[in-house]
């Protein structure tokens, strides 16, 4: 089970800056040992982790309606659930894939009913009932995963997070065929505030044969894949893409939550101290990744959550994102 063709272009990323080498980053499994061949490693659901969700029933999914939704100029529809983004996106063209290196933080999270994480959306269809979306990055989420330990992760819904999908392995969907990386497993190191960065490359892309959407984490590890049959629009195409970072806002007592988004600093700080995605690039119609065209960005508050781009040799196009959360401008 592999691929029959993977985008063109894939390791023509620049390395020539110290800020472009990366941080060699693994999962804490691995120091137990590993899996053999012909085999994955799955995470053990618990007792506990059921116990923890709202009903067994929605236990691995997002609530519905928590994709951005970047041309409506009615903040309301954004923040549904509380849910809040600071991203970069493209649509009005057909994508095929997209892929981003992002560095890895362990954000603080206020409730345990919240989540903050970073990742990339695949999308298609209306922001209605027949949202289709891909997506995959990293995550600290209590609720799920019953600590606040920094996790690769996966979803897919072909019903805007309605009846179907799911979070990594907890429902039928993903095919992984890797025995090495674990889905839902914690990633370490993780960047320190002016310290050493880590980061991960994610790269989802559709099997111009096959149909078949397929992940690759790194430049080594070929996931899995998503089977074309499991959605209606991506089964053709996505129409936008987008990059970027996503907290939910209980917004107890009325005052704003101080579950951090990305390192938990503003964009303006910069390498080494603020969150980042480098040279997010698309998958077009000829199977060749390139840098996306007209790259927008948006936030519901920016004085809670920021985000601003950039484009350079080194790392094409790039963009700080993330925020603290409560302060005192965002009360």
């Amino acid at each position: 089970m592999r691929p029959s063709f993977h985008p063109e272009g894939l390791y023509a990323e620049s390395k020539s800056s110290a800020e472009s080498k990366p941080n060699k980053i693994s999962q804490m499994w691995h120091l137990n040992g590993k899996c053999p061949e012909d085999t994955i490693p799955v995470r053990r659901t618990k007792r506990e982790d059921l116990l923890r969700a709202s009903s067994t029933k929605r236990f691995g999914k997002k609530k519905h309606r928590t994709i951005p939704q970047p041309q409506s100029t009615e903040p309301e529809l954004f923040n549904v659930n509380g849910h809040q983004h600071a991203i970069a996106y493209v649509e009005g063209d057909k994508y095929y894939g997209a892929k981003a290196t992002i560095n890895v933080w362990e954000p603080k999270i206020q409730q345990p009913n919240e989540f903050s994480l970073s990742q990339l959306w695949i999308l298609g269809g209306s922001f209605g009932q027949d949202l289709n979306s891909i997506e995959a990055g990293w995550q600290v989420s209590p609720d799920l995963y019953g600590d606040n330990h920094t996790r690769l992760f996966t979803y897919w819904t072909s019903d805007a997070y309605q009846a179907t999908g799911c979070y990594n392995l907890l429902c039928s969907g993903f095919i992984q065929i890797n025995n090495e990386i674990a889905m839902g497993a914690s990633i370490f190191p993780i960047s320190g505030y002016g310290g050493s960065q880590y980061d991960i490359s994610i790269l989802v892309w559709k099997d111009p044969r096959e149909g078949n959407w397929w992940m690759q984490f790194g430049n080594d590890y070929v996931l899995g894949y998503w089977p074309s049959f499991l959605f209606s629009y991506l089964a053709d195409s996505a129409s936008m893409i987008e990059w970027g970072g996503e907290v939910v806002n209980s917004e107890a007592d009325g005052e704003h939550t101080s579950t951090q988004m990305g390192s938990g600093h503003f964009p303006d700080e910069g390498f080494g101290k603020a969150s980042y995605f480098r040279n997010i690039q698309i998958v077009d119609g000829s199977n060749k990744l390139r840098a996306p065209n007209g790259v927008s960005t948006f936030t519901e508050q920016s004085n809670c959550y920021d985000v601003q781009n950039g484009n350079n040799g080194d790392w094409g196009n790039y963009f700080y994102f993330g925020g603290p959360g409560k302060n005192p401008n965002c009360p």
